[in-house]
């Protein structure tokens, strides 16, 4: 491995610190190298705070002037949250800039790496761009498309059933898998489940076992069944959004409003609520991730309606059996093999006892929207 390579890796690790806290911005990782030394390196920590070069330059003090900086992302140009990084870099005398990858906001967007240049300031960029574009995919799908970056999360036995025939699912995997899975829940913004998943589970969405946020919680509920006594509306957190449809009785949705949801209503998908409408309207809510813990209809639903950019499936080393015995994904599936979803990217780990599954979904086509 270059040293180049070696100090932007270290770069993109210190960026992944930030996980779960610098939303709607991205996760940015810089390091300040003097020769073949290491004088100074930061993260962005957390939203509306300094940003990751401007915490490596601090580091570094002014043993940055004529080194290298190692940046995760383009830095900015543009006086937001926080003052532009190019000034500061700029000031401190750097003599060369390494950027990962273009920063994709309108307000940057190349004016970051044009501005070095002017100032005499040497830049280079598509350093390990792969790795940096995965870190923060769900910034760069929100950017460029106003869309969140879709996860899709499920907990299985070997022959891939979610649940006993009676409906028992705690627990279907071992803890440190459910610690992962709340891991997970901590680093998107959003965590989406459907009205039966409510009815049935009677989850809170909450952030447990583990350091971290509770996310956004939003159900798909076409009628207004979500009982007023779910323990979604008595934790005490942001209150949930309860995504109707116009078919929900409005007594319905007044008692969910009066028990502390946030009441939406969705046009109909034809199958209930239409989930693309309800991805755009997350996005414009500055949402960039969404981690979908329902059942196998809304997966299905999100599957067939081509929103899903990735999935984590955990497999727990049982049996369960039985044709009554519910799946991760339901709905009218494929008859052919070669319409089925397949995933690139794929990774395999091992979680105490069981295998997480994960990788990006391959776009394929488009269909319907039940809840």
């Amino acid at each position: 491995m270059s040293d180049t390579a070696r100090w932007m890796k270290r770069a993109l690790r210190l960026a992944a610190r930030g996980q779960g806290r610098t939303s709607p911005n991205p996760m940015v990782g810089a390091v300040v190298v003097a020769g073949d030394q290491v004088v100074g390196e930061g993260f962005h920590r957390e939203v509306g705070g300094p940003h990751a070069e401007i915490w490596a330059l601090r580091e570094a003090a002014g043993r940055a002037r004529g080194a290298t900086m190692y940046v995760t992302l383009e830095p900015c140009a543009h006086q937001g949250r926080t003052p532009p990084c190019v000034n500061a870099l700029i000031a401190a005398g750097i003599g060369r800039v390494v950027a990962a990858v273009p920063d994709p906001n309108p307000l940057v967007n190349g004016k970051g790496l044009q501005a070095l240049q002017e100032a005499g300031v040497q830049t280079e960029v598509g350093l390990l761009e792969e790795h940096a574009r995965r870190l923060n995919a769900a910034y760069f799908k929100h950017t460029t498309t106003g869309l969140p970056l879709v996860s899709l999360k499920a907990a299985m036995t070997l022959d891939g059933k979610i649940a006993t025939t009676s409906g028992e699912s705690r627990w279907i995997t071992g803890e440190r898998a459910r610690k992962l899975a709340h891991r997970l829940r901590a680093a998107h913004d959003a965590v989406l489940v459907g009205v039966g998943t409510v009815i049935a589970d009677k989850p809170k969405l909450t952030v447990r076992h583990v350091r971290g946020r509770t996310p956004l919680r939003v159900v798909a509920d076409s009628e207004a069944r979500t009982p007023t006594d779910s323990p979604l509306l008595s934790a005490d957190q942001i209150p949930p959004i309860i995504a109707v449809t116009e078919a929900a009785p409005r007594e319905r949705v007044n008692h969910l409003k009066s028990a502390g949801a946030e009441t939406w209503v969705m046009s109909s998908g034809g199958c209930g609520v239409d989930l693309g409408a309800l991805m755009h309207r997350l996005g414009e809510r500055q949402v960039q991730s969404v981690l979908v813990e329902g059942g196998g209809t809304v997966a299905a639903a999100l599957l067939e309606s081509d929103l899903v950019d990735r999935v984590y499936f955990f497999l727990a080393p049982k049996l369960i059996g039985g044709k009554a015995a519910p799946s991760p994904v339901d709905g009218a599936g494929v008859e052919k093999l070669a319409d089925a979803w397949r995933l690139t990217g794929m990774r395999v780990r091992r979680i105490g006892e069981d295998i997480l599954i994960s990788g990006d979904i391959v776009r394929e086509s488009s269909s319907c929207s039940p809840d």
